[in-house]
């Protein structure tokens, strides 16, 4: 069932949006739920039959289904997209999504930790195991530089400059942004390449990855969020802590520091959606003493 379409929806968004991976593959899974929708009332349209009181009813489904509020709403961007390439390829000419609005969400923060919390994180690694410098250099890296965690697994070598403690980052969209690095991350990461990696046999093609498995590859998103819960458990910690958790808490401290918001959100790699001419290049050397001033680690 619109499998051309579908196929098409995703050449779109990879070439013309430039979203990675991850990104298409969430947009794609919620046409896969429309797709579930009609399968479960056996009764499949075609593209230019489809209603927004099908929409509607569709919304009414994962309702039912107990999908949240937040999830719902991420489908509904992902329909707005859909509907809106079809109607850029001309294959129909009303978009059955305008009239859709997403449900209203809880503003409800995600948790943060203190510096306390985050020295007991990496305290608990223990650095006499191979992967342990690399875990503790993984933990300073999220938490100094406020990556997300995909960022962390691409990063290069090539795309560290310690002689002027700035990381590259490639964010979402491909979008590349420099961000300053403290000092004790820079030094755990040297320890690591120089002492760890440096004796590890790397898979081909993983050469200029910075964070390797016991295999010699790029390590994977779900080793991330892995060795971070199982640290939470180490030390009993009550909070519900993903990676993210350490990006938010990267940006709180700043913020609660004093730090300026345009220049947290430049590190951060995000852009303002009703200000967006602001944000415009700030400079390298104000980033950095951003970081120096208001971070506990830098």
């Amino acid at each position: 069932m619109w499998d051309s379409y579908i196929r098409g929806f995703r050449s779109y968004l990879k070439l013309e949006r430039s979203l990675s991976g991850n990104s298409v593959a969430a947009y794609l899974s919620d046409i896969d739920k429309l797709v579930q929708y009609y399968k479960s009332i056996n009764h499949i349209p075609g593209l230019n039959e489809i209603t927004t009181a099908d929409l509607k009813s569709f919304l009414s489904w994962l309702n039912e289904l107990g999908m949240l509020a937040s999830t719902q709403a991420r489908v509904i961007s992902g329909l707005k997209a859909f509907f809106t390439y079809l109607i850029l390829e001309e294959l129909i000419t009303d978009n059955p999504a305008d009239l859709i609005d997403a449900p209203k969400l809880s503003r409800k923060l995600p948790d943060t930790l203190n510096i306390h919390e985050i020295n007991e994180l990496i305290d608990a690694i223990d650095a006499s195991k191979p992967e342990g410098m690399r875990n503790k250099a993984i933990i300073e890296v999220l938490y100094g530089c406020g990556l997300r965690v995909t960022e962390l697994t691409e990063l290069k070598i090539s795309n560290l400059y310690p002689q002027i403690e700035f990381i590259k980052v490639i964010g979402k969209g491909n979008k590349e942004r420099l961000v300053p690095i403290g000092g004790v991350a820079l030094k755990l990461l040297d320890i690591y390449m120089t002492q760890i990696r440096v004796h590890m046999k790397i898979k081909k093609g993983n050469e200029d990855y910075i964070f390797l498995n016991r295999f010699g590859a790029k390590l994977s998103r779900i080793s991330i969020f892995n060795l971070i819960k199982g640290l939470a458990v180490t030390i009993g910690l009550k909070k519900t802590i993903s990676p993210h958790t350490l990006r938010h808490s990267f940006a709180t401290h700043l913020i609660e520091g004093g730090a300026d918001l345009r220049a947290v959100q430049e590190m951060l790699g995000h852009s303002s959606i009703t200000t967006t001419e602001i944000y415009t290049h700030i400079d390298r050397d104000y980033l950095h003493e951003v970081i120096t001033q208001f971070h506990p680690r830098s």
